[in-house]
């Protein structure tokens, strides 16, 4: 059986290699999804590791900030002097080191990255724990002298005495480049500008006196724990955060995190779509072999073989395939992971491909994966095989289910199809947006496996009328393609599924973007009242000069300026939630129109009183009057009263816990280093908007990362948002769509072995070569459409769902987008000539008199 097994493995190898390019893809993306993220975890971790101090004190931050609000958190820099008589410390110094500047040559464009990553301005140090050394020129001394590291250098072509800009808090600055710097180590993409450290306080945190940490190495000797205690207790641990270098690597680490999960999880759905799709098709490949097999199989029952060795024959088969797809697809990703590592040094990221990590879990995940989804896939025809009786090697029959009852698949259908849809009405009906995700979650996954289940049942139904017209269009070819589609529901239904899961999937995330959109677009329209809108192009703060500057720019009227800072509330029921509030400038009411449910705008924006969501409020207790205790960045503490109450789906800032805002008195007593975040702008009585705008730009030239904006530009600023996850989609549907294609190939493939001698017979009472080709096309057409309406059906009744659920969240306008729905049924067509070009030109080409004499 072992030596009939393998024999028969190579004898279809070429029938096989089709599902082997599924297994391929799949391991691929899981092992350079592994591989990538593990190199870059792991350079970063050398990178934090060496270049962290001994022990390190900052500022204590019981708040972090995912939204950017322009604050420096900082310390006395004369807490180097007390930390250097700690017993232990051999050197210390106190550093500056801030994110929130912007950096300009002498032809007023930005030096920052266009990547994301941040430019950072620190004092000048160099030592073995610095991640630069200097590569030419020489250190900055005193003010107006600068280095630049050679990455940004080099891409911005500046040189050495050329003249820059730099804009911080404390205001502008300008300074000569004096030197260059090269990293030692990984170059994080950051753009990194280095001042002397006698004035690095004064020029990015307006203080000498200031610092953003304080750095200590230890004597020798002297263990980074035991260092760690010595500084925690001469300085206040309640008061300052002590680490020491581990647990600071660990932190930055930490940080790094989100970045990095964003590509592994993107790259696993990549992995995720590309098993769910191949397993489909090796079924199909599966069951059509072994329905081909059946005179084969029925002769080795006859020979002696039982049920357990046929089983096991065709389930070592399978791991053969996955054995083999499971290898090239390690060696796939591997390449894989290397053209991403190259590809994050063109943003700015220069990994050393060298240094690539394949941990021992990365192959044996590959093989787990390989492996496992070829027997899950197998096992079923596997059983089909093992029923085939000895009389089968007699007579000309087939296991594949032609002409069996679908009966336990229309009840299993059935079942899972109700509780799918009992779960999508419950997701529907909901008033909680967990509870609606949940339920959203479930009704897709039951729905989509109760279409995948009763798919053949569909079959019949559906591709009589989706070719009812080919009669009358292709005469008999037509009629014949049909009849071959209805032939075998089974293989039918599996050969569309694999289609379906890859449109499914975007028809329901295209009605949920073409939702948002439209929402957005309505809340704009609704809610934002102002000519122009002033924001940096990453939504980072800017410095006071750019409001100075909008407002003093001719035809200017009224500018209203927004503030973003991380809070945490403390609520009636003794929670402490943490959130972003937003603060605004007087004259709100022109700008911006909020719906208030109680209160007003001036209420809101008096001094110590704030306004939050009506839900949010109704949820905890809390009514107009009441008084919530805050904690601003710094460790500052209030109270403010709540004034107004308004609608979550209107407040700025949308999408942030509680909507909470107030106004700019309030804003600046407790976060007084904080920055605009935008302004809003209006133009002056007697001055039109689109004569307004050029006067602006020509004003903002300054300020090359500062847009102006107006209510059709933020428009399509939030549609391009939100086209980036529909790329993500279309790249998803891509791979399905290309290993659908060989699902298809495949199966029109196998169906023109199979039916070698009925196309002999054709071909003989005087079908043309032509005729042929075309009929195999109509057949391919009409199961690749099949496909696409069960997948958009499905599609469009999840993206409702979605819809109902972003409506929980203040989204609550519902767009269907036809143009892509046609588009997409017009694709599929295309899609079934393309899959049925190979199969058809094979069929076309065989011999009359060998295709009848074939057995």
């Amino acid at each position: 059986m072992l030596k009939a097994t393998l024999r028969s493995f190579l004898a279809h190898k070429g029938r096989l290699a089709l599902s082997a390019l599924a297994v391929i893809l799949s391991v691929a993306f899981v092992a350079g999804s592994l591989i990538f993220s593990d190199t870059v975890t792991r350079t970063f971790d050398r990178l934090f590791a060496s270049t962290a101090a001994d022990v390190t004190v900052q500022p204590k931050q019981d708040l972090k900030a995912p939204v950017p609000g322009g604050t420096v958190q900082t310390l006395p820099a004369a807490l180097r002097d007390r930390v250097a008589r700690v017993p232990g410390v051999a050197a210390a110094r106190a550093d500056v080191k801030v994110q929130n500047i912007v950096v300009i040559d002498r032809h007023d464009r930005s030096l920052g990255p266009t990547t994301g990553a941040p430019t950072i301005a620190t004092a000048w140090y160099a030592g073995h724990r610095s991640p630069v050394e200097l590569a030419s020129g020489r250190a900055p001394v005193g003010a107006g002298e600068a280095l630049l590291d050679a990455d940004t250098a080099d891409k911005k072509h500046v040189r050495i005495g050329d003249p820059l800009t730099v804009q911080a808090q404390p205001g502008t600055f300008r300074v000569r480049v004096v030197g260059i710097a090269m990293f030692t180590t990984t170059n994080p993409g950051a753009a990194l500008v280095f001042l002397d450290p006698a004035v690095a306080g004064r020029e990015l945190l307006g203080s000498q006196a200031l610092a953003t940490s304080v750095s200590a190495d230890a004597a020798k000797g002297v263990s980074d724990a035991a260092l760690k205690l010595r500084v925690g207790r001469a300085v206040g641990t309640g008061v300052y955060d002590v680490r020491t270098a581990g647990e600071q690597a660990k932190s930055a680490s930490a940080a790094l995190g989100p970045f990095l999960d964003v590509i592994k999880y993107v790259m696993l759905g990549f992995a995720g779509v590309a098993l769910l799709v191949g397993v489909f098709l090796i079924v199909n490949t599966f069951s059509m072999l072994i329905a081909q097999r059946t005179r084969e199989l029925g002769l080795l029952r006859a020979l002696g073989a039982d049920r357990r060795q046929v089983r096991r024959s065709v389930l070592t088969e399978a791991l053969l395939l996955g054995l083999a797809g499971s290898t090239l697809g390690l060696g796939t990703g591997i390449g894989l992971a290397l053209g991403l590592i190259r590809l994050m040094s063109l943003f700015g990221m220069n990994l050393k491909a060298t240094e690539m990590v394949i941990g021992w879990e990365t192959p044996v995940a590959a093989y787990v994966v390989g492996l496992g989804v070829t027997f899950v896939a197998a096992y079923l025809p596997a059983r089909r095989a093992a029923a085939v009786s000895p009389m089968a090697a007699l007579v000309d029959a087939e296991v594949a289910g032609v002409g069996k009852p679908l009966t336990a698949r229309a009840v299993a259908g059935a079942v899972l199809g109700a509780a799918g849809a009992a779960a999508l009405a419950g997701c529907a009906a909901a008033t909680k947006t967990t509870q609606a995700a949940v339920l959203l979650g479930v009704g897709v996954v039951l729905t989509l496996i109760a279409t995948v289940v009763a798919g053949p049942l569909l079959v019949r139904p559906v591709i009589r009328v989706l070719g009812a017209a080919f009669p009358a269009l292709f005469g008999p070819v037509g009629r014949m393609s049909q009849r071959n589609a209805l032939r075998n529901p089974r293989r039918t239904g599996a050969t569309a599924a694999a289609l379906m899961v890859g449109l499914a999937l975007v028809g329901g995330m295209s009605v949920a973007s073409a939702s948002m959109s439209a929402s957005f677009d309505r809340q704009i329209d609704k809610n934002l009242g102002a000519d122009f809108i002033v924001q940096n192009t990453n939504f980072t703060p800017f410095t006071r000069q750019v409001r100075d500057t909008v407002a003093a720019t001719h035809g200017v009227g009224l500018v209203v300026a927004q503030r973003l800072t991380q809070v945490a509330v403390r609520l009636p029921d003794g929670r402490r939630v943490q959130t972003s509030a937003v603060g605004y400038g007087p004259g709100l009411d022109d700008v911006v129109h909020f719906t208030y449910a109680q209160g007003g705008t001036a209420a809101a924006l008096a001094d110590g009183h704030l306004a939050m969501d009506a839900g949010f409020a109704r949820d905890h207790g809390l009514r107009i009057g009441s008084t919530l205790p805050v904690e601003f960045p710094g460790g500052r503490h209030t109270t403010l009263t709540v004034g107004a109450l308004t609608h979550q789906d209107t407040a700025q800032g949308f999408g942030a816990q509680g909507g909470l805002y107030f106004g700019l008195a309030t804003f600046a007593r407790y976060v007084p280093s904080g920055q605009d975040s935008a302004l809003y702008v209006n133009a002056a009585t007697g001055t039109k908007p689109q004569d307004l705008r050029p006067v602006l730009e020509r004003a903002l030239k300054p300020f090359p990362q500062v847009q102006v904006r107006n209510q059709d530009d933020y428009k399509q600023l939030i549609h391009d948002q939100i086209a980036v996850l529909l790329y993500l989609v279309y790249a998803l549907l891509a791979l399905a769509i290309v290993i659908a294609v060989l699902g298809v190939v495949n199966t029109l493939a196998l169906s023109v072995v199979e039916r070698t001698r009925e196309i002999g017979l054709l071909r003989a009472i005087g079908l043309g070569r032509r005729q042929l080709r075309r009929m195999i096309r109509l057949e391919s057409v009409v199961i690749a459409v099949f496909g696409a309406v069960l997948g958009l059906a499905l599609g469009l009744v999840w993206g409702v769902c979605m819809q109902r659920v972003l409506a929980l969240r203040g989204l609550r306008e519902l767009a269907i987008p036809w143009t892509t729905i046609v588009a997409v049924v017009v694709g599929a067509a295309v899609v079934g000539v393309v899959a049925a070009l190979l199969p058809a030109l094979r069929a076309s080409r065989m011999n009359v008199l060998a295709a009848i004499a074939h057995e």
